[in-house]
């Protein structure tokens, strides 16, 4: 099992050993102590799990009364996956870093509390689980938009089918006062 850092600090890229044979593969999805010695760590209290169409873009969403931490992983199908970070005064606010996920190369993305998260699909479907260090909270929910020129994402697609909530998310300039703050 590695663990990559990326280029955003507490943003890890988890490739889990897969054991292949000609029945199929096994692959541990989690396991605490591994994990928490990779820097990823819990406690995860929340498992989600997402069905969405090719072309899809979901994001960007993060929590300020209650941050999630969020391990996410592509079961079946393709899809891109973004962390922003959104902690006012942090050194890399407002930087992404973008992985591709899929139910073949079982990789998996840890995005820590105080990053905003999305994701657009590749494959014709895509589901998704991810597993949340605290619990929805609909009214410390807030988006960004997922084409915040500031931030400047590269979607790898044209024309997302994006939800209303998302195409009328405020860009991050205008959420400064609702931010989580860098705790260094």
């Amino acid at each position: 099992m590695r663990f990559l850092p990326t280029g955003l600090p507490g943003v890890v890229i988890v490739e889990p050993d897969v054991h292949r044979d000609a029945r199929g593969f096994f692959l541990e999805t989690f396991h605490a102590d591994k994990y928490r010695e990779g820097g990823v760590s819990g406690p995860f209290v929340q498992d989600n799990h997402s069905h969405s169409v090719r072309g899809t873009l979901r994001g960007l969403h993060a929590q300020v009364r209650r941050p999630q931490g969020k391990l996410v992983r592509a079961v079946a199908g393709e899809m891109f996956d973004v962390a922003v970070d959104i902690r006012r005064g942090s050194p890399t606010f407002g930087q992404w870093v973008g992985v591709h996920l899929s139910g073949e190369n079982f990789r998996q993305l840890y995005i820590p509390p105080g990053f905003a998260h999305g994701f657009c699909v590749l494959s014709e479907r895509v589901d998704v689980e991810y597993k949340c260090t605290d619990v929805y909270d609909p009214g410390g929910e807030i988006s960004v938009a997922w084409d915040d020129p500031a931030i400047g994402v590269a979607w790898p697609i044209r024309e997302p089918i994006v939800s209303d909530k998302d195409r009328r998310a405020p860009r991050l300039a205008d959420l400064t006062d609702r931010l989580p703050v860098f705790d260094r």
